[in-house]
C-alpha cells in the first residue's frame, strides 16, 4: 500500500506539471490581444476582422481575394509597408488548405501621419489590407468537404502618441461552391486604393524617370514623367517603399518642368539602405488630418538611382527615431496625461503574468534539485501525522520562506537593473564562484541524505537542537534552502512572465516573483492544511531511510550538470579544480564525521589538505576559457552572436535564427540536442538558407541582455527568427520540431 500511495502522488505531481508546461508553452503571454476560433478580433483600440471574396467560389482560375480589415479608433493609426520613422507594418501569416497560396498584401496608398519631430506612413480610420490567393489546379478538397478552413494569425503596431504591440488569430470557414461576395465593395474600393503604375501596362519602371545623388551626397534629386495631366501642376506626397533611405519628416522641394515633375529630398542621416531601384508612390497631397479612407489615386515608379551612395549608417536592431519615439512614451507615461494602460501593466496583463509564475513555481518542485528538498520535508508529516497546528505552522513558515526569498531575489535583480546593471533573470548563474558555491552546497546535502553524516554531528549541542526547539524556524530555513537549490531551474518556462518584470513597476513586478514562490511552496502547504493530501502519505517505516538515500542520486547528478556549467563558463581546467575541490570537501566531511581522537586527527588533516587545494585550485574556477575557433564554429553550421550581426545579415535578404541560451539552462541543452538537432529541422533551415546564431549568455553578457530586453524577456531559452522587412518572431521556450518547421516554411 504505500509504494501504491507514492505512486498516486507522484503520478498526480507529474499530471499538475504537464498541464503547466503545456499551458507556459503554448500560452505565452505578451502584451497582446489574441481570438482563438473567430473573424474578428476587437481591442481598446481597433477592430480588426478576416474577410473574403469570393464570387465565383473557391475555383481554380476565379478569382480569391482575403483580407483584413482594421478599424481604429479616433487618432489611432496603424502602418504601411514602409512605416516611417517609428513603426512597424502589419504581418499576416496565413495557414491555408493544400492548393491555396497567398500573395503579398496589395498595399493601399497610405497616408503621411506627422508625429512631434517624426513622420511616419500609415492608416486611420478603416482599411482593409487585401491579399490575392492562388487556386491550385491541384486544390482538391473532397467530395464532402463544403467549407475551406482559413486561419490566420496577424500582428500590428497601433499607434497614437504611445504605441501599442498587439496581435489576433482569425478562423474564417469560407465556403467552397457558393459565392461569397457580401464583402465585394470593400475589396473593389481596397483595388482602387493600390498605387496604378505611372505608365499603364508598365512593371513600374518609369523610362527617364531616375533619382539622381546630389553633388553634396546629402540629397536625392528625383525627376518622374508620365503622370497623369489632372496632377501636373500640383503638390504632391511621396512615399518610398524602401525604409531608412529619405528623411521623412524633412521639409524637401519639388517644382514642375511642364510634364516632368522634380523634387530633391534630404537622406536620412540614419541610412542604412542603398538600393539600385527605388520604387516610391506618388499622389496628390492629401488635406492636413484628414481621416476615413483615402479618395486619391496613387501612382507608382520604379526609378533607377545614379551616382553612388555615400557610407551607410550601421544598421539597428530598433530604428533611432523608434527608440527615441519609445523613450517619449515612456517619459509620457510618468506624466499626468499619459494614459492609465502606459502606467503599469494592464489587469490582464498582470493576471496572465501572475498565473504563469505560479505554474511555473508547480514545475519546479519536479526538478532533481528540488523534489529531494520537499519530498523529505513531506515525508516528515508521517512521523508527526497527529498533529495539524504543528504542521499548518511548519507550512506557513516553509512558504514565507520560499516567498520572501524569491521577493529578495527579485528585489535585488531590479536594484541591480536601476543601478545600471544588465543582468536577466539567472544572472547568479552567470558567475563561476556561484555555481561552484551551489556545486558544494548539493554536494553536502547529497552527502548528508546518503547517510555519510548529519549536521547536528559538526556542531555545538545547542545549535544542533535548534531544529527541535524551534520547528517553525526550521522549516521557515528550509523554504531559504529550497529557492538556493531551486534558482538553476528558474528560467526555463516562465521567459514571457519574468520578462514583463522588466516593464513593471516595481510593486508588480515582486508581485509575480512572490507568485513564483507561491507555486513552489504550493504542494506542501497544501500537504500542511489539507488532512485528505497528509494521510495519502504512507505511512513511517524502514523504507523512509530507503527512500532518504534514494533521493542522494538526484542531487550528485544536479552536481554533475553543475560541474559541467562551470566547464563552459572556465574550460577544463576550471571544471577539474572544482571537482578536486569537492572531492576535499567530502575529505572534510567524513573525517569531522568520526568520534573520539580519529576526529582530531583526521580533521585536522583534512582541513589542512583542504586549505590547501583551495590555495591551488581555487583559482582557476574564475579563470576565462579560449573562445572555440571559427572552424569549430562553421562546421557545426553556427556562429557566435555579436551585436549588429543578424540585423546586417537580414539586410542582405537572408533570414536569421537566433538562440539565445546558457549552459546552466537545462531546457536549452534539451532543446539543443533534441529539436535543434533533429534532420528534417535542420534540412529545413539548409532550404531556407537561414543563418545560424548562438548567443551564449553562461556568463554575464550586457549586450545579450540587452536584446533579450528588446524581445520582452530577461531569461533564457529565446528562439528568434529574423526575416526582412518584418518584425522579429518569438518562439516558445519548449521547442517542438513541428513548431519550427512550421515557422521555417513562413520565411
Amino acid at each position: 500500500m504505500p509504494h501504491r500511495l507514492l505512486h498516486r502522488l507522484a503520478v498526480t505531481l507529474l499530471l499538475i506539471a504537464a498541464s503547466a508546461l503545456w499551458t507556459s508553452a503554448n500560452a505565452q503571454f505578451s502584451p497582446k490581444t489574441s481570438g482563438q476560433g473567430t473573424s474578428v478580433v476587437t481591442t481598446p483600440y481597433v477592430r480588426a476582422e478576416l474577410l473574403a471574396h469570393a464570387p465565383q467560389g473557391v475555383v481554380p482560375g476565379q478569382p480569391l481575394w482575403l483580407g483584413l480589415q482594421i478599424t481604429h479608433q479616433p487618432e489611432w493609426h496603424t502602418y504601411w509597408k514602409n512605416p516611417g520613422d517609428s513603426g512597424l507594418p502589419t504581418d499576416l501569416a496565413w495557414q491555408l488548405p493544400a492548393g491555396l497560396d497567398a500573395g503579398e498584401i496589395a498595399w493601399p496608398l497610405p497616408k503621411k501621419i506627422p508625429i512631434g519631430t517624426l513622420a511616419n506612413y500609415g492608416y486611420e480610420g478603416t482599411v482593409l489590407l487585401p491579399v490575392p490567393v492562388t487556386v491550385a489546379s491541384t486544390f482538391a478538397p473532397g467530395p464532402l468537404t463544403k467549407d475551406a478552413t482559413i486561419k490566420l494569425r496577424a500582428s500590428w503596431l497601433v499607434c497614437r502618441k504611445e504605441c501599442i504591440p498587439e496581435e489576433g488569430e482569425f478562423t474564417l470557414q469560407l465556403p467552397i461552391q457558393s459565392t461569397t461576395a457580401l464583402n465585394g465593395a470593400a475589396f473593389e474600393a481596397a483595388a482602387k486604393a493600390q498605387p496604378r503604375p505611372v505608365l499603364a501596362g508598365t512593371t513600374g519602371i518609369v523610362p527617364d524617370s531616375q533619382a539622381q545623388m546630389s553633388n553634396d551626397a546629402k540629397a536625392l534629386q528625383i525627376s518622374v514623367q508620365g503622370l497623369p495631366v489632372a496632377l501636373r501642376g500640383k503638390t504632391l506626397d511621396l512615399f518610398p517603399e524602401t525604409a531608412e533611405v529619405i528623411d521623412n519628416a524633412a521639409a524637401w522641394t519639388q517644382t514642375w518642368n511642364g510634364s516632368v515633375w522634380t523634387a530633391k529630398i534630404p537622406l536620412s542621416s540614419q541610412r542604412s539602405n542603398s538600393p539600385t531601384l527605388m520604387p516610391v508612390v506618388l499622389a496628390e497631397q492629401s488635406a492636413a488630418h484628414s481621416i476615413g479612407p483615402d479618395a486619391r489615386t496613387g501612382y507608382r515608379a520604379e526609378l533607377k538611382v545614379l551616382g553612388t551612395w555615400p557610407p551607410a549608417a550601421s544598421v539597428a536592431s530598433v530604428s533611432p527615431a523608434l527608440e527615441a519615439a519609445l523613450k517619449a512614451n515612456a517619459a509620457q507615461a510618468g506624466g499626468t496625461g499619459a494614459p492609465t494602460a502606459n502606467t503599469g501593466a494592464s489587469s490582464l496583463t498582470l493576471t496572465a503574468a501572475l498565473l504563469g509564475a505560479l505554474l511555473g513555481g508547480l514545475i519546479l518542485n519536479l526538478m532533481p534539485c528540488v523534489f529531494p528538498v520537499l519530498a523529505i520535508k513531506v515525508v516528515g508529516f508521517t512521523q508527526h501525522a497527529q498533529d495539524r497546528l504543528a504542521h499548518r505552522l511548519s507550512g506557513i513558515a516553509y512558504t514565507l520562506g520560499v516567498v520572501l526569498s524569491f521577493i529578495a531575489l527579485g528585489a535585488l535583480m531590479l536594484g541591480l537593473r536601476a543601478a545600471g546593471d544588465a543582468i536577466g533573470w539567472g544572472f547568479q548563474l552567470q558567475s563561476p564562484a556561484v555555481v561552484a558555491s551551489l556545486a558544494a552546497l548539493f554536494t553536502l546535502i547529497a552527502l548528508n541524505l546518503a547517510g555519510l553524516f548529519e549536521f547536528g554531528h559538526f556542531l555545538p549541542s545547542s545549535v544542533a537542537s535548534l531544529q527541535a526547539r524551534h520547528p517553525v524556524a526550521d522549516s521557515f530555513l528550509t523554504g531559504v534552502l529550497a529557492v538556493a537549490v531551486a534558482s538553476p531551474c528558474t528560467a526555463p518556462f516562465m521567459g514571457a512572465s519574468l520578462g514583463l518584470t522588466a516593464t513593471l513597476p516595481a510593486p508588480q513586478a515582486l508581485a509575480v516573483f512572490a507568485a513564483l514562490g507561491l507555486g513552489l511552496a504550493l504542494p506542501f502547504l497544501a500537504a500542511s492544511f489539507i488532512p485528505a493530501v497528509a494521510r495519502a502519505l504512507p505511512r513511517p517505516g524502514a523504507w523512509m531511510d530507503t527512500f532518504r538515500k534514494l533521493m542522494a542520486f538526484p542531487m550528485f547528478a544536479t552536481v554533475v550538470w553543475l560541474v559541467w556549467v562551470l566547464g563552459q563558463q572556465s574550460g577544463i581546467d576550471g571544471a577539474g579544480a572544482l571537482l578536486i575541490l569537492l572531492v576535499g570537501l567530502s575529505l572534510v566531511v567524513w573525517a569531522l564525521s568520526l568520534a573520539g581522537r580519529a576526529r582530531m586527527w583526521m580533521g585536522s588533516v583534512s582541513l589542512a589538505t583542504m586549505a590547501l587545494l583551495v590555495w591551488a585550485f581555487a583559482p582557476h574556477i574564475t579563470g576565462v576559457p579560449t573562445t572555440p575557433s571559427a572552424t569549430q564554429a562553421s562546421t557545426t553550421g553556427w556562429q557566435p552572436w555579436v551585436p549588429g550581426t543578424a540585423e546586417q545579415i537580414v539586410a542582405t535578404g537572408r533570414p536569421v535564427f537566433v538562440d539565445f541560451t546558457a549552459a546552466w539552462c537545462v531546457t536549452c541543452q534539451y532543446n539543443k540536442k533534441t529539436t535543434l538537432a533533429h534532420a528534417d529541422v535542420i534540412a529545413d533551415l539548409q532550404t531556407k538558407n537561414v543563418a545560424l546564431l548562438r548567443a551564449d549568455w553562461t556568463r554575464r553578457d550586457p549586450a545579450i541582455t540587452a536584446a533579450l530586453a528588446a524581445l520582452g524577456r530577461s531569461g533564457v531559452p529565446v528562439y528568434v527568427f529574423y526575416r526582412p522587412g518584418k518584425p522579429p518572431m518569438v518562439l516558445t521556450e519548449v521547442l517542438s520540431v513541428d513548431e519550427v518547421r512550421a515557422t521555417i516554411a513562413q520565411l
